[in-house]
């Protein structure tokens, strides 16, 4: 896949470590989430945005996929790609990548831009969206992602 954006360091904490001895499920969704969080400032999005323009994102929905546990200790770094967006939405997916090479999980998120006054969806001001086309630009993928765009349910 194309250049991803790839977050510092992480470490999977005790706190998150469950009754089975592995990472719980709901923080691997925290991963995800502060790997956003480090490249939501590169758009021009995140706390400061909502603060002194009065907008935000919301996620709108989010799609996981657990390919190998994480224990206690483990490091990772999360890799992100924009898959598509337009004026009020935006397609993402990530990956958890232990540095021994493999992947822990996959995510796959819609995002809605949201006017807090609302709060609502609204279209992005003129700068972010030229943000979200040079981080775009620069990290989407040269193909879809294999695990993109799947449907839940019981194959019969």
């Amino acid at each position: 896949m194309g250049s991803p954006h790839i977050s510092t360091e992480m470490e999977v904490k005790p706190d998150w470590i469950d009754y089975n001895g592995h990472m719980n499920m709901a923080y691997y969704n925290v991963l995800f989430d502060h790997a956003a969080d480090e490249f939501y400032p590169i758009i021009g999005l995140g706390e400061d945005y909502a603060k002194t323009r009065q907008l935000t994102t919301y996620t709108a929905e989010f799609h996981i996929c657990y390919l190998r546990e994480l224990h206690l200790g483990q490091k990772v770094r999360v890799h992100s790609w924009i898959l598509d967006y337009d004026e009020k939405r935006f397609h993402t997916f990530q990956e958890i990548h232990h540095p021994d090479g493999w992947i822990a999980a996959t995510a796959e998120a819609l995002g809605l831009h949201i006017d807090m006054t609302g709060p609502k969806v609204a279209p992005m001001p003129e700068d972010i969206l030229s943000n979200f086309k040079d981080f775009a630009d620069k990290h989407k993928p040269d193909t879809w992602p294999d695990r993109a765009g799947r449907a839940i349910g019981i194959k019969r």
